[in-house]
């Protein structure tokens, strides 16, 4: 038999139907599969590490004062209390003032000048007795150590205060719960019944000296000087804390009140201290 014809058409037909049909598919399959990668979540890129992801940074600390200057001032108040109380407001230093019950009583200036650093939270007021020692008569004060309880219970009545925190004139005689020492031992009996009656005793570390013209003798520069050394020798009561003595009274002509405040002022540059009331010292806390 004769082959069909249009066997070959077909054929042909067949074939370029079969090939058109598998480019179509191949070509809708790339497609679709083109689709769904366009569709899916962009693809994220990655963040660039940051130096503190790679190595966390901690900022410097601040270096830590572990020195603590008390700076306390006797005999207020007088004449010198006010511009004493003007350098502390203006380096907003933290004070203890121990005052005397007769200087208080004394005129109505000084009643103002205490009215006015006792209403003021950089001072501190403590006892400093009523009578200074029988107005200095030192010996015969601590001869009679029940004269001399009465002298400061007479004070802390009269000026309302609670704290129990006194410093002896004319002595430098420490009771607290931490320190117990006596500079002059015929005062000792005095001491001990100021301590058993609840008063807590502070002395001085360093005592900022004056003259019988009432001028301080020593310079700022010194004074900073025998701060420096007394630290670094450990000649204090307890180690890195140092309790300042000086005297309202040295600073009424504007040449000795400088000199204090220049002295403050170095306290705070040299950014190494606190600076505390009396009240916060070890063995004195409430």
């Amino acid at each position: 038999m004769d082959p069909d014809p249009g066997g070959d058409f077909i054929n042909s037909a067949i074939f370029k139907t079969t090939v058109l049909t598998v480019t179509f598919s191949s070509l809708f399959y790339f497609k679709t599969q083109k689709q769904v990668v366009n569709f899916g979540p962009p693809a994220t890129e990655a963040a660039p590490v940051s130096v503190a992801e790679k190595k966390e940074i901690t900022p410097p600390k601040k270096k830590k004062k572990k020195k603590t200057i008390y700076l306390t001032f006797d005999d207020g108040p007088n004449k010198g209390t006010k511009n004493v109380l003007h350098i502390v407001e203006q380096e907003q230093v933290p004070v203890t003032l121990f005052v005397i019950g007769e200087h208080v009583y004394g005129s109505k200036y000084q009643f103002a000048i205490f009215d006015s650093v006792s209403n003021n939270e950089l001072f501190e007021i403590a006892n400093h007795s009523y009578t200074h020692a029988f107005e200095n008569k030192f010996n015969r004060f601590y001869q009679l150590p029940d004269s001399a309880v009465k002298d400061f219970a007479r004070c802390a009545d009269s000026l309302h205060l609670t704290s129990g925190i006194i410093r002896t004139p004319g002595r430098n005689i420490w009771r607290t719960d931490s320190v117990s020492c006596t500079d002059i031992k015929t005062s000792t009996a005095a001491a001990d019944s100021l301590y058993e009656k609840g008063f807590k005793a502070v002395g001085w570390d360093l005592e900022w000296h004056f003259n019988k013209e009432q001028r301080p003798v020593q310079t700022p520069e010194e004074m900073m000087n025998q701060i420096d050394s007394a630290f670094a020798k450990n000649k204090t009561k307890t180690t890195d804390r140092l309790v300042l003595l000086a005297h309202d009274q040295v600073y009424i002509g504007s040449d000795d009140s400088a000199s204090l405040h220049s002295f403050i002022r170095r306290l705070k540059e040299k950014d190494e201290y606190n600076f505390e009331q009396v009240s916060q010292y070890p063995g004195l806390h409430p």
